[in-house]
């Protein structure tokens, strides 16, 4: 009973982010989510039994209807997160793009990196990147806790969008009171496309800590020399030092 009046709270919360051809837009939601496996059509949708309006109205929606965002996003992060062993709030962040090699005239389109489509090869192909946000569980799951999506435009700094966007979450993940003072710092989880030095200085003032997967094309540990900061000159190192090993204002990093 607690999950089903949490669903309904959702749902009616969903519904109030909807502000034009609320009615349409949330039976379409609804067929996509009961439809019998992959939606490969729109009109298709039509033919659902929880899509009770013609196809006319299916595409009045798409066209005219209109999401609130802001609210939408805070409704996600005041549902139920699920959480590592230890009780931390695990979040991982990632870029996954929508393919639109057929669409030309689509505007703002960037080359997108995947990977697997051809054999033993990676190609970039048309499409709309996306950054998303999402809550990891601890174990195996097909269930994933989409916190936040944000599509990346071709002058964006994806660094900086990520940046922004993590702060976002962990504001209304706090706001929720999911996190608060004296909890365990927040875990977030990148890829190696990601400059986690870079992260880790911009987001020193949250409760979050950063594990970022570092390129198989990296040196970490060998003899070099480290640039003086106030004369530049170069002072040499010892065999066995870590040289790009720092601190950013309280967050140690080793990379």
């Amino acid at each position: 009973m607690p999950a089903l009046g949490e669903l309904n709270r959702f749902r009616r919360e969903f519904y109030t982010s909807l502000t034009a051809r609320s009615d349409a837009l949330f039976e379409l939601a609804d067929a996509v989510l009961c439809a019998d496996g992959p939606v490969t059509t729109l009109v298709d949708l039509t033919l659902v039994a929880e899509h009770r309006r013609g196809h006319g109205a299916m595409y009045d929606a798409l066209n005219h209807g209109r999401v609130e965002p802001d609210g939408f996003r805070a409704t996600l992060a005041s549902l139920p997160l699920p959480r590592a062993a230890d009780g931390r709030i695990v979040l991982a962040v990632d870029v996954s793009p929508w393919l639109r090699s057929d669409a030309a005239t689509s505007a703002e389109r960037l080359f997108c990196h995947v990977y697997g489509r051809a054999k033993n090869a990676s190609q970039l192909i048309p499409g709309w990147p996306y950054s998303f946000v999402a809550a990891l569980e601890p174990g195996r799951t097909s269930w994933t806790a989409l916190l936040d999506a944000v599509r990346l435009g071709p002058t964006d700094d994806a660094t900086a969008v990520t940046a922004d966007q993590l702060r976002a979450v962990v504001a209304r993940l706090t706001a929720a009171g999911h996190w608060q003072h004296g909890d365990p710092d927040i875990l977030i989880v990148t890829d190696a496309g990601y400059d986690i030095t870079r992260l880790a200085f911009v987001l020193a003032d949250l409760p979050v800590q950063l594990l970022g997967r570092i390129r198989s094309d990296r040196v970490l540990n060998r003899p070099g020399f480290a640039r003086g900061w106030a004369s530049g000159h170069l002072a040499p190192l010892g065999d066995g030092v870590t040289v790009h090993d720092f601190s950013l204002d309280g967050c140690h990093v080793v990379d």
